[in-house]
């Protein structure tokens, strides 16, 4: 598994991430995770970093080493 945080996931009153973290997560996953900490009912989820969709070009569209198993690891979050 990769040391950099790749996946960040969302649901109930809780996120990995936060508002402040648009540069990472992009405007929407940004927003989404702030809204599950102020309480918003948001459907369980999780955002892929644009640092990886930026990896994820440069490999020629290929997915990073790793990204399906952590992908694979949120998904069974968000179906629990």
């Amino acid at each position: 598994m990769s040391e950099i945080k790749r996946v960040y996931s969302f649901g109930g009153k809780t996120a990995d991430g936060d508002g402040s973290m648009r540069n990472l997560l992009g405007g929407k996953g940004a927003n989404l995770a702030e809204m599950c900490l102020l309480g918003i009912p948001v459907p369980a989820g999780f955002t892929i970093t644009t640092e990886c969709c930026t990896e994820y070009y440069d490999l020629g569209c290929n997915y990073p080493r790793g990204l399906a198993g952590e992908v694979a690891q949120d998904l069974k979050k968000t179906e629990d």
